[in-house]
């Protein structure tokens, strides 16, 4: 059996912790309306910009973040080559160097419309031209430990077949050789 003393003690604890619970609650809900009510000033329109609930792509959450962080990673692709030994003729450099510049270019020129820099880029969703920025660098980091560019060789391609057929014999496509007629 407890005490006197002790059943008021516990009584005590137990009307504090409620007082602090319903001022708890009544911060959150002050501050939740605040939430709602900041936002219920500038309309949200579905499914553009932070109306935005859903990619449609299973697995890739809306990240509403995307823009900035596209700067960020494809700036970091462009740092990542400056600070190699990759000379500056090897194709990938080239390639990586030109994609990223373009849609750094993109992102900046529309931070505030996602879907301006999807157009611009053409290349799916700004989600998935983070998660693309995130798998070039590392194929990237592949590329440079492996020293690939040295392993390609030059080949001469010949731009204009000296055949007036392009260089496939005097076999029209479609037609079967003489000797082979049923």
């Amino acid at each position: 059996m407890m005490s006197s003393q002790t059943l008021r003690v516990l009584s005590s604890i137990a009307s504090r912790s409620s007082r602090a619970a319903r001022q708890s609650t009544c911060n959150v809900t002050n501050i939740t309306r605040a939430a709602f009510s900041a936002q219920a000033e500038a309309p949200l329109t579905p499914g553009i910009g932070l109306g935005k609930t859903s990619t449609g792509l299973v697995g890739l959450e809306v990240d509403h973040d995307a823009v900035p962080k596209m700067i960020t990673k494809y700036q970091a692709l462009l740092d990542k080559l400056a600070a190699s030994d990759m000379p500056p003729t090897s194709q990938y450099r080239i390639n990586v160097e030109k994609i990223a510049r373009y849609r750094i270019a993109a992102a900046q020129e529309n931070l505030d419309d996602p879907e301006a820099v999807e157009e611009l880029c053409n290349c799916g969703q700004v989600e998935e031209l983070v998660v693309q920025a995130d798998n070039e660098m590392k194929v990237m980091d592949m590329y440079l430990r492996n020293r690939w560019w040295e392993l390609v060789k030059p080949v001469d391609i010949e731009y204009n077949p000296s055949d007036e057929d392009g260089g496939h014999g005097d076999v029209e496509w479609g037609d079967t050789p003489d000797g082979e007629k049923k």
